[in-house]
C-alpha cells in the first residue's frame, strides 16, 4: 500500500497518477489526510498524558521522600485518573488507526511514468515481437490433439472435481513434468534459489501481497482453518520475508518456485477460454526478486530478458507488451506481459507477467531493510514473474509442433522427456 508520508507529501501527485489507472482518488485521498489529522491528534493527546504520567510519578517519589505523605497520595489518585485518560486515548488511537488503514488499503499502486493511459488490454504497447511464425496447413486447435493423442483428458478432470482441473495423462505428463524442470533448471542458471513453498495461506500473507482484500472473489477459501489456496507462489515466496529487516549483505534475493496455483474465477465460456487456455487448476514456476529501490528497474529489464529467453529457447514466436493503465494490476508499478502465437488458434496466449512493485508490498509486509551508515531503515522493493505458466506454453507446443507423424518435442525438453515426438 501507498505510504502515508507519500499521501501527505504530495497528495497531486498520487492524485494525477492514479488517473492513469482510472481511479478517481480525489475525495478519498482527501479523507486520508483528514483522518492521519485526527490519528495524529489522539497520538499527540497520548504522547502528552503520558510525559503528564512520568512527571507526576516522579515527583511522587520526591513528595515521599520529603514526608509528604498526603501530597504524594493525592498525586497518586491523580496518575489513577491519567491511566484511564491513556486508556480512553489509545481506544481512540487504535480505531482512527484502523479507519486510515482501511482507506489507504483501497488506493492502488502508483504507475510507473512509462506506463501510457488507456482502457484494457486493447491499448497495450507492443514493445517487442520475436520467434517465427509456424507455417501450418490443416491444424487442429490443441483441444482437439490432446484427444487425438490421448495426452490430456478433461472429461476426466470434470468427472473427480469439475471444470478447468484436467487430467495430464503419459506423455502429456511428462511434457509438463519436463516444462517444469526445464524452467526450474534455467532460473537456477540465473541465480534463483529453489524453494518448495506451502499450498495454503493465511489471511496476513494474502494482504502482505495484495491479494487481499482486492481479489478474495478469485481465491479458493478453506473456510473451517481459515486458509486461502494459492493463486500464484509469489504469495508464499514474497511472505517468507514478512516483518523482516534486512541488511545490505542480503541483497539481491532471488527466489523461484514451482506450484500448483488455483484461481476460482475462469472466465466465462468461449473458444477464448477452451481447453487449456483457461483454468482453474494449473502449473507454474514463479520467480520473485527484494532489490534495494535503485537496483529494482534494472532487476525488471534482467527477469524481463530471462522470460524472453526461455520462449526463444521453446522456438515460439512471442510477442512482449507494457500494460496501460487500465490493464496493469492494482499492486503493480510497472508490468511486461508475455504472449505467445498460437497457430491453430490463430491468437495471442498471455504466458507471462513480469511486475515491479517497487515498495507497495513492502509497506504490507513491513518488509525494511537497514543501509550501511544510516540510522533508519528503508521499505525494499518487490518484484515478480511467472517463468512460465505452462498451461499456454503447453498449448502453443502442442498446436506449433504439430505434424503428420505427431506433435514433435521442442529440442530443449527432449533430455528432460525422453522423447522426441508424441505420436498415436
Amino acid at each position: 500500500m501507498l505510504t502515508i508520508k507519500l499521501i501527505r507529501e504530495q497528495k497531486d501527485h498520487v492524485i494525477n497518477r492514479l488517473k492513469i489507472k482510472n481511479f478517481n482518488a480525489a475525495s478519498l485521498v482527501e479523507d486520508i489526510i483528514v483522518c492521519d489529522d485526527k490519528r495524529r491528534e489522539y497520538q499527540l493527546k497520548k504522547d502528552n498524558l503520558q510525559m503528564q504520567m512520568n512527571d507526576i510519578s516522579k515527583e511522587i517519589g520526591k513528595l515521599f521522600a520529603q514526608g509528604k505523605k498526603e501530597e504524594a497520595e493525592e498525586a497518586r489518585k491523580k496518575t489513577g485518573e491519567i491511566k484511564d485518560q491513556i486508556k480512553e486515548a489509545e481506544i481512540s488511537f487504535t480505531n482512527i488507526e484502523k479507519e486510515l488503514n482501511s482507506m489507504i488499503v483501497q488506493l492502488p499502486n502508483l504507475p510507473h511514468e512509462s506506463v501510457k493511459p488507456g482502457k484494457g488490454e486493447n491499448d497495450n504497447e507492443i514493445i517487442k515481437e520475436g520467434g517465427v511464425m509456424p507455417n501450418l496447413i490443416n491444424s487442429k486447435p490443441h483441444w482437439e490433439l490432446i484427444k487425438d493423442f490421448n495426452i490430456i483428458d478433461f472429461e476426466l478432470g470434470t468427472k473427480i472435481t469439475g471444470a478447468g482441473f484436467p487430467v495430464y495423462i503419459g506423455k502429456g505428463a511428462k511434457l509438463q513434468r519436463a516444462l517444469i524442470n526445464f524452467f526450474l533448471d534455467e532460473a537456477e542458471n540465473a541465480g534463483y534459489t529453489e524453494i518448495l513453498p506451502p499450498l495454503l495461506v493465511n489471511e496476513e500473507s494474502g494482504f502482505g501481497t495484495g491479494q487481499l482484500p482486492d481479489k478474495e472473489g478469485q481465491m479458493y477459501y478453506a473456510t473451517a482453518d481459515n486458509l486461502y489456496l494459492i493463486p500464484t507462489a509469489e504469495v508464499p515466496l514474497t511472505n517468507l520475508y514478512r516483518d523482516v529487516i534486512l541488511s545490505e549483505n542480503d541483497f539481491p534475493i532471488k527466489n523461484m518456485a514451482y506450484s500448483a496455483c488455483f484461481r476460482r474465477e475462469a472466465g466465462s465460456w468461449g473458444a477464448h477460454v477452451r481447453g487449456l487456455n483457461r483454468l482453474h487448476q494449473f502449473d507454474k514456476v514463479e520467480i520473485v526478486q527484494i532489490r534495494k529501490p535503485e537496483e529494482s528497474y534494472q532487476a525488471l529489464e534482467e527477469m524481463k530478458s530471462h522470460v524472453e529467453n526461455i520462449l526463444i529457447k521453446l522456438g515460439l514466436p512471442y510477442r512482449i507488451l507494457r500494460l496501460c493503465g487500465g490493464d496493469i494490476s492494482f499492486t503493480a508499478a510497472l508490468t511486461f506481459d508475455f504472449e505467445v502465437f498460437s497457430a491453430a488458434q490463430e491468437r495471442w496466449l498471455e504466458v507471462s507477467s513480469v511486475s515491479n512493485f517497487e515498495d507497495f508490498q513492502t509497506n504490507r509486509l513491513k518488509l525494511r531493510y537497514k543501509p550501511e551508515k544510516e540510522k533508519k531503515t528503508k521499505l525494499a522493493h518487490t518484484l515478480n514473474g511467472s517463468a512460465l505458466a505452462l498451461p499456454r506454453i503447453m498449448a502453443a507446443i502442442i498446436e506449433n509442433y504439430q505434424t503428420e507423424e505427431g506433435i514433435i518435442i521442442p529440442e530443449v525438453l527432449r533430455a528432460f522427456t525422453g522423447f522426441n515426438i508424441i505420436s498415436k
